[in-house]
């Protein structure tokens, strides 16, 4: 990697993605830095467990849509050979309506001709072709903009179960400035996002992957490619020498300081942030304080395919909030990478918590197995008990894109000009493409002032 002298020096606080991320691109450029991680593993969300039986578990994300920057870091970091393509059934998804899943139409063409929706619902698409352009509503939430183009069985049966796979949150509070800001785009230049969707710009269907090994491979690659990676090392202060200088407090038994620093990264969930900013910016520290993360349980669940009467012939399956089902829905982990299972099993990652379904993520394990089991036999067909069960348990999962969301990045964009900036996920976006990205942009950002 190139190496030249640097008139910056960064601390970097957080080794999940976003943090080593910049980290690598901050030593490729030639930028001082030192990335602290409080525990012995980088990765944060990017957790990979192998499980004595043979089952490779993934805690956080279960698969990667292939971007180009994704792409891209993954060559240079050798992992080509790594690159495990999904199963051709991923393009298939389900939700769960009248107690059975159906396939979800994978176009709106499909929509309109299938049996998913209602006619009155089928009637609505059909004159949302005829919507013109307009202002976005200012705060409007992603439930009641769907609503407004599409009515309230789309928002049921369909944005809600999205929402709360990929989110894990509320399309009744998600803002969608925050989530889906590129519909608002369509909604002002072309009125209907059908017809936007229709005439914008045709992208190709990014690749569906995953890494040898789990995901996690990605971020260990990355930490061990870094020269100043200090894991096992707590930030407990952050000190305010001058008005864009910077010093750490390690927890003992590292150096009393670690100084001085010209630019300080905060890769740490808001709410990990917020004391360290409360003695110099107790308003930042107060909005990140309220940024929500609901409690989120995974429930991994094995059983002989041959006691599983669904023929699992997808992605998986999400269940709306409206169906009162116990868990948000399920990959069908075995479907999409069959080695990740023993021979002759399938392996269900069932979703218990997010912000719809708070409640059942906090309670106890054997209540939470038993549940999962008890609703995947019925809604699959399956006969006897798993071969296996497990759980990881999230006490706070994802961000929520909110209007306390909002509120915080407001409140830290102006320490930016003092040399502080934010570089989580809750800044940069909650899919690895997305952190992937936003860290490598303000790597080159910082690289620019050297």
């Amino acid at each position: 990697m190139a190496s030249s002298p640097s008139p910056i020096r960064v601390a970097i606080i957080g080794g999940g993605l976003t943090g080593l991320t910049l980290a690598y691109y901050l030593q490729k450029a030639g930028v001082a830095y030192d990335l602290f991680e409080a525990s012995g593993r980088p990765g944060g969300n990017l957790y990979s467990p192998l499980t004595p039986e043979g089952y490779q578990l993934e805690a956080g994300p279960n698969s990667l849509l292939l971007s180009a920057e994704l792409e891209e870091l993954v060559t240079e970091l050798g992992l080509q050979s790594h690159i495990q393509e999904a199963a051709p059934v991923s393009q298939h998804r389900y939700v769960l309506r009248g107690g059975r899943y159906q396939a979800l139409p994978a176009s709106p063409p499909a929509l309109i001709s299938s049996n998913f929706f209602s006619l009155r619902t089928k009637l609505r698409l059909l004159a949302e072709l005829l919507r013109r352009p307009t202002q976005p509503v200012p705060g409007e939430t992603v439930a009641a903009f769907f609503e407004r183009h599409f009515g309230a069985e789309v928002v049921q049966y369909a944005v809600n179960a999205f929402v709360a796979g990929i989110y894990a949150g509320d399309p009744a509070e998600l803002l969608l400035s925050l989530t889906f800001p590129q519909l608002a785009a369509l909604e002002t230049q072309y009125g209907s996002l059908l017809r936007g969707l229709a005439k914008g710009p045709k992208t190709a269907r990014r690749r569906t992957i995953t890494l040898r090994g789990g995901v996690q491979a990605l971020t260990d690659a990355l930490a061990a490619k870094l020269t100043n990676y200090h894991p096992d090392c707590r930030i407990t202060a952050i000190g305010l020498l001058a008005e864009n200088t910077y010093t750490l407090t390690p927890q003992p038994p590292q150096p009393a300081a670690l100084a001085p620093y010209s630019h300080l990264a905060l890769a740490l969930p808001a709410y990990a942030a917020a004391p360290l900013l409360r003695p110099h910016f107790a308003a930042a520290a107060e909005a990140l304080a309220a940024v929500r993360y609901p409690p989120m349980t995974l429930v991994y669940s094995a059983y002989d395919r041959a006691a599983v009467a669904h023929p699992l012939a997808g992605f998986g399956a999400l269940n709306p909030r409206v169906e009162n089902t116990y868990s948000a829905g399920s990959i069908w982990t075995s479907s999409l990478f069959p080695d990740r299972v023993p021979a002759g099993q399938v392996l269900f990652t069932s979703f218990v918590g997010g912000a719809q379904f708070a409640r059942q993520a906090q309670e106890p394990a054997a209540t939470q197995l038993a549940a999962v089991h008890h609703e995947l036999s019925r809604l699959y067909g399956i006969e006897g008990a798993p071969r296996w069960q497990g759980r990881y348990y999230w006490p706070q999962s994802l961000p929520q894109f909110d209007q306390y969301l909002a509120a915080a990045r407001a409140a830290v964009a102006p320490l930016a000009a003092r040399g502080m900036v934010a570089v989580a996920n809750w800044q940069a976006g909650v899919s690895v493409p997305d952190c992937i990205k936003y860290a490598r942009r303000l790597a080159g950002q910082l690289a620019a002032n050297k």
